[in-house]
C-alpha cells in the first residue's frame, strides 16, 4: 500500500471512531488532537495536503479540509484553504516559452544550474543571478530569515464551502510553521515557499502563516512570494493579503518567469543536434497523452530526485488529476507504472 492509499485507509478509520462529520454539522468545525492521529499513523504526513487533491478521499467527499492551531491540534472543517495559480481557464501560467533570460555570476561554480533538483537550491539560484532583486524591484536583498519556527498567536476568518454566504473563525497559537527562504530588503522583508512540481493551486496558509507572523515582528511590508521551479523555468508569484485577518483575501500582486542561460546557443549548434539522434521504430504499445509539456519534463525530473517508483494513481495525485482518483486513469503498460 502506498502513502497516498495508506493516509485515505487511516482518515477513514478516524472518521468512524470519532464524531467528525456530525460534529461539524452541528458546530461547523471539529478539533482533532495529533494524538489522536497518531493512534493510526504520523500527525506529520496525515496533514500534509499541500494541494486539494492532495486530501485524502473523506475530505473531498464531504469538502473538508485541515488546518494546524496549535503544536498539536487541528481544526477540520469546510474550509475554503486552496488558491489556484492561473486566474482563470485561458491562462497558461506554466508555459514556459516567454521566460525572461538572465545569468548568474561566471564564478559561481557550486551551483549546477542545469541540474537544480531541490527547493533550497532553487532558492538559492534565483538568489545569486539576482533574478530576485529584479523581481521585487528591490536593488540589496540580504537572507535573513528560515527554517522552522512557532507562528505566534493570531485569529482570522475564512471562508466555508457550504454554498453560503458563511466563514469560520480560527484561532491559532504557536503552531509551527516552515519558512524556506525568507530576504530582508531595504523596502520590504519578501517571504518564500517553494516547490519543484507544478501544481494547479497551493495551500494558502503556507503563505498566511509567516505572513502574520512577521507582520506582528517588523514595521516593514511583508511579500508573500511562491516559487516554482521545473525544466529550467523560475515561476514566480507574488502575492497580498488585502485584509489582514481574512485568510480567502489573498491577491497576486504579479507574475514572471526565468530561465538562467549562461552557455550561448548558436545556429550551428541546433543544426547538430538532428545529426546526433538515432531514429528509432515507435514501439507497439499504449503510450500517455498530455496536454502539457512542461507537466511531462517536471514528472521526470521529480521521479529522477525522489529516486522511488511511482504507479499511475501516485502519478495522477502528484500532477493533481483530481479526475484521475475516479478510475479514469491512463493505461501505462512501462514497468513501474502499472
Amino acid at each position: 500500500m502506498n502513502n497516498a492509499s495508506k493516509i485515505d485507509t487511516n482518515w477513514t478509520k478516524i472518521f468512524n471512531k470519532y464524531p467528525i462529520l456530525q460534529t461539524i454539522k452541528d458546530e461547523g468545525k471539529y478539533i482533532i488532537t495529533a494524538q489522536q492521529i497518531k493512534e493510526f499513523w504520523e500527525p506529520r504526513l496525515m496533514t500534509k495536503h499541500d494541494h486539494s487533491v492532495n486530501r485524502p478521499q473523506i475530505f473531498i467527499d464531504n469538502s473538508l479540509s485541515i488546518l494546524p492551531i496549535t503544536r498539536g491540534s487541528y481544526i477540520i472543517g469546510a474550509m475554503d484553504l486552496y488558491h489556484d495559480f492561473a486566474l482563470s481557464d485561458r491562462e497558461k501560467v506554466f508555459d514556459s516559452t516567454d521566460s525572461m533570460p538572465v545569468s548568474s555570476p561566471a564564478f559561481i561554480e557550486s551551483i549546477d544550474f542545469n541540474n537544480i533538483t531541490s527547493e533550497a537550491t532553487a532558492i538559492n539560484s534565483i538568489y545569486v543571478s539576482d533574478i530576485l532583486r529584479d523581481f521585487l524591484n528591490e536593488p540589496t536583498l540580504l537572507p535573513t530569515v528560515n527554517g522552522r519556527m512557532g507562528a505566534g498567536s493570531f485569529s482570522f476568518s475564512v471562508n466555508c464551502l457550504s454554498g453560503e454566504d458563511t466563514s469560520l473563525l480560527v484561532d491559532v497559537s504557536n503552531s509551527q510553521i516552515e519558512i524556506d527562504g525568507g530576504y530582508e530588503g531595504t523596502n520590504s522583508l519578501c517571504l518564500i515557499e517553494a516547490k519543484s512540481s507544478l501544481s494547479t493551486d497551493f495551500l494558502v496558509r503556507q503563505l498566511y502563516y509567516p505572513f502574520r507572523l512577521w507582520t506582528n515582528k517588523i514595521t516593514k511590508p511583508i511579500r508573500p512570494v511562491f516559487l516554482l521551479y521545473s525544466n529550467g523555468t523560475y515561476y514566480l508569484f507574488e502575492y497580498a493579503f488585502e485584509e489582514i485577518g481574512n485568510y480567502n483575501s489573498l491577491k497576486r500582486v504579479q507574475y514572471k518567469k526565468y530561465r538562467i542561460e549562461n552557455d550561448v546557443i548558436t545556429l550551428q549548434d541546433i543544426l547538430e543536434i538532428p545529426k546526433r539522434i538515432p531514429v528509432v521504430k515507435e514501439p507497439q504499445i499504449q503510450f500517455p497523452q498530455a496536454d502539457s509539456l512542461e507537466r511531462i519534463i517536471n514528472l521526470c525530473e521529480i521521479m529522477n530526485s525522489d529516486n522511488k517508483a511511482f504507479n499511475k494513481y501516485g502519478i495522477a495525485k502528484l500532477l493533481q488529476k483530481s479526475e484521475m482518483r475516479k478510475d479514469i486513469v491512463i493505461e501505462l503498460s512501462y514497468k513501474g507504472f502499472g
